[in-house]
């Protein structure tokens, strides 16, 4: 029987959630499976995976193909890496504390990375958010701006008229003479 490591799909449609399974190739997607490895959220940033590192290692081990996805989301958790260096253990090309050395050097620089990009992208989101209340408070200023300017006008108009109608004479009486 051959064994894959794949997504099977769940969720609403256009927001879709994925379980990561052990399963016989033959059988359908979203089907039976052997073992649930983990979760997938694709609609996160950065996406939001919950492996079982152990249970993962232990099927590539055996000798699961992963797919390509599959593959991807392996790499970036550190499964295919670890894979690696117990390879490079059991050929005798380092010894198991220097693989585990090495992973846990890998694992720190990966979790800065993500680290980083979070705190990137929640600066980047209050920074856009500072900038659209700036441009939103400018449009106010310059509504109310042009509102008092309006109604200084107005003003104006309705004294000059007014002192327009005090300076006619009225109708019937003679103009008066200087």
């Amino acid at each position: 029987m051959a064994v894959k490591i794949r997504l099977a799909r769940h969720g609403k449609k256009g927001f879709a959630f994925y379980h990561i399974v052990a399963a016989d190739s033959r059988a359908p997607r979203d089907g039976k499976f052997i073992e649930k490895l983990g979760t997938y959220n694709p609609n996160t940033n950065p996406a939001t995976i919950d492996l079982n590192f152990e249970k993962a290692l232990d099927w590539l081990l055996k000798g699961a193909q992963p797919t390509d996805t599959c593959r991807a989301i392996l790499s970036y958790k550190g499964v295919m890496y670890k894979k690696h260096l117990l390879g490079g253990v059991a050929k005798g090309a380092f010894s198991e504390s220097d693989a585990e050395a090495k992973f846990n050097k890998w694992l720190s620089e990966k979790q800065t990375k993500i680290e980083n990009k979070t705190n990137k992208l929640a600066s980047d989101a209050k920074s856009a958010e500072k900038s659209r209340l700036a441009a939103e408070t400018k449009i106010k200023e310059a509504a109310k701006k042009a509102a008092a300017e309006a109604a200084a006008r107005e003003a104006a108009e309705a004294a000059a008229a007014e002192s327009a109608e005090a300076a006619a004479p009225a109708e019937g009486e003679a103009p008066a003479e200087a």
